[in-house]
C-alpha cells in the first residue's frame, strides 16, 4: 500500500504538469540583413525544446528552472542571466504573477545558432498556457515567445520565435506577415558548430555601428543581398537544389563582407563543400554558433556529418521544411 501511495504521488506530483515544445531552426538566407527589413528565408529543423511547467511554492523567488538540455560547453552558464529576464518577460506577457518550476529538455542541443533560445521560450509559454489552463493561438504563442526573445537579442527579428512557434519553412519580412513556404519534401542538412557561445547582441550591434560608418559599401552589400533572396525563393519552390547550394554560397561571402562570420566558420564551410555539400554558410548571428551545409540525400549528409566531426567539431544532421 505504502509503494502505491509513493507511486500515485510521484505521478500527480510530477507527471500532472504543463507541457510544451518549440522548434529549432536555420536561417537559409539573410540573417543580420533580415533586421533591415530585407527578406529572409529559415526553416523549423526536426529537433525540439520541450518545457514542462508547475505551479509552486517557492518562496519569495519568482520561478525554479532546471535546464536539462545538451548544450555547447560554457552555453548555460553565459546565457543564464538573460534566461532569467527572458522568462520574467514571458511571464509578465501572459499576465501570470505566481511562482513556477520549470523542466527544459528534447532532443535541441543548447547551443548558439540553432535557434535553441526562442526554442526554450515558445516551449515555455506553451508549456505556461497549458499549465494554467490558458487557451491561446499559435499567433498569440509567437508573441509571448517574441518577448521573451528580447532578453537575449534586445531587437530581434522575429524570424527564430516564428519558426520555433509555427514550424515549416518560413518566408520572412519584418513588420509584414510571415508567410509560410511550402517545399515538395524534407531536405537532409548538417549543422556544425563552431563550439564558440556566440554574442548575438554583440554582432547585430557591429553590424550597425559599421553600416553607418561605410554606408555606401554596405547599401550594396544590402541590395546584393536583396535580389539574391527572391532568387533563392524561386529555387527551393523548383527544388532546384544545386542553385539554392550555390546561393548559400553567396550569402555566406556577403555575411563575411559584413563582418559577421569567423575564422571557425569559415574553416567549417569550407570542409563542407570539399566534402561535397552543395553549398554552405554559417547560420545565426555568426560570430561562432553554427554554420549549414545542404547535402540532398543521407548519403551525403553523413559523408558532410563525418567530414566535420573528423575535424573534431560537433555535427548535427537534420532536415528542413520538416
Amino acid at each position: 500500500m505504502l509503494e502505491l501511495c509513493k507511486s500515485l504521488y510521484i505521478h500527480f506530483n510530477f507527471h500532472d504538469m504543463g507541457t510544451g515544445y518549440g522548434y529549432g531552426k536555420v536561417i537559409l538566407f539573410n540573417e543580420h540583413f533580415v533586421v533591415y527589413g530585407i527578406p529572409a528565408i529559415a526553416s523549423a529543423i526536426d529537433k525540439k525544446t520541450v518545457a514542462e511547467v508547475k505551479k509552486c511554492k517557492c518562496q519569495g523567488k519568482e520561478f525554479i528552472i532546471h535546464d536539462n538540455r545538451e548544450e555547447t560547453p560554457g552555453y548555460k552558464k553565459e546565457k543564464l542571466e538573460q534566461q532569467k529576464e527572458s522568462i520574467r518577460l514571458i511571464k509578465k506577457a501572459m499576465g501570470i504573477d505566481e511562482c513556477i518550476e520549470i523542466w527544459l529538455s528534447g532532443n535541441l542541443r543548447a547551443a548558439s545558432g540553432v535557434g535553441a533560445s526562442a526554442a526554450s521560450c515558445a516551449a515555455i509559454a506553451r508549456a505556461i498556457a497549458d499549465e494554467f489552463d490558458m487557451h491561446f493561438s499559435d499567433e498569440e504563442i509567437n508573441n509571448f515567445a517574441y518577448e521573451g526573445e528580447k532578453a537575449y537579442h534586445g531587437n530581434p527579428s522575429g524570424i527564430d520565435n516564428t519558426c520555433a512557434t509555427f514550424g515549416g519553412l518560413v518566408w520572412y519580412e519584418k513588420g509584414k506577415k510571415m508567410e509560410l513556404l511550402k517545399i515538395e519534401k524534407p531536405v537532409e542538412i548538417v549543422m556544425g558548430d563552431t563550439g564558440i557561445v556566440a554574442n548575438t547582441k554583440k554582432a547585430v550591434e557591429g553590424v550597425r555601428q559599421r553600416k553607418e560608418k561605410y554606408k555606401e559599401k554596405y547599401d550594396k552589400i544590402f541590395e546584393e543581398a536583396k535580389k539574391l533572396v527572391y532568387d533563392a525563393r524561386d529555387a527551393l519552390l523548383a527544388m532546384d537544389l544545386k542553385k539554392v547550394g550555390r546561393l548559400m554560397n553567396k550569402n555566406h561571402k556577403l555575411l563575411q563582407e559584413i563582418e559577421v562570420s569567423s575564422k571557425e566558420l569559415d574553416f567549417l564551410v569550407e570542409v563542407a563543400r570539399e566534402a561535397g555539400a552543395y553549398g554552405a554558410k554559417m547560420t545565426g548571428g555568426g560570430l561562432g554558433g553554427y554554420m549549414v551545409a545542404l547535402t540532398p540525400s543521407k548519403e551525403l549528409q553523413e559523408k558532410v556529418a563525418k567530414a566535420i566531426e573528423k575535424e573534431g567539431y560537433y555535427a548535427m544532421p537534420t532536415r528542413i521544411g520538416i
